[in-house]
């Protein structure tokens, strides 16, 4: 087993647990809610992580570069996802029309009420121009080439 594929497997599983964990702590701690695309964003993520981390228990180069794949395109489609969040909020074009709401607890007509909407062509949070689905798009689509070369890279 190759260097550059105990490189692939690691990104596997740290590119997906690192943008999740960021997701996560953006959601809890900074208080910045999820629209419906930036779920749509989670969830390969969430694919990606026991395909990457079954790649480190599975026995066999074969079935554990299939699992390193598979985890690879995962990660490729969180940053294809979040290419078109990045554009709906950008409004190169249109996105989903339906909003999302944070609310939680007991339905009430108040708690309906007052629920923040939170809509996929504004972005929350930016940073260098750039928001978190731009970020997640950038580090994804980096991330998985990355783990494709390391794949594909003949051992010396």
């Amino acid at each position: 087993m190759g260097d550059r594929f105990q490189t692939a497997r690691l990104l596997a599983l740290g590119v997906p647990v690192a943008l999740l964990g960021g997701a996560l702590i953006s959601q809890y701690v900074g208080h910045l809610y999820p629209c419906e695309l930036c779920w749509y964003q989670r969830y390969p993520h969430i694919a990606a992580i026991p395909l990457a981390a079954l790649a480190f228990i599975v026995p066999g180069r074969p079935a554990r570069g299939v699992l390193v794949a598979l985890a690879g395109v995962a990660i490729l489609i969180s940053g294809a996802i979040g290419v078109f969040h990045a554009g709906v909020e950008y409004h190169w074009w249109q996105g989903f029309t339906e909003c999302t709401s944070t609310m939680s607890g007991p339905v009430t007509l108040e708690s309906i009420m007052n629920a923040p909407i939170v809509r996929c062509d504004v972005a929350q949070w930016r940073l260098f121009g750039i928001s978190l689905a731009g970020y997640n798009a950038l580090f994804s689509i980096g991330g998985a080439i990355a783990i494709f070369a390391m794949m594909q890279r003949k051992r010396a």
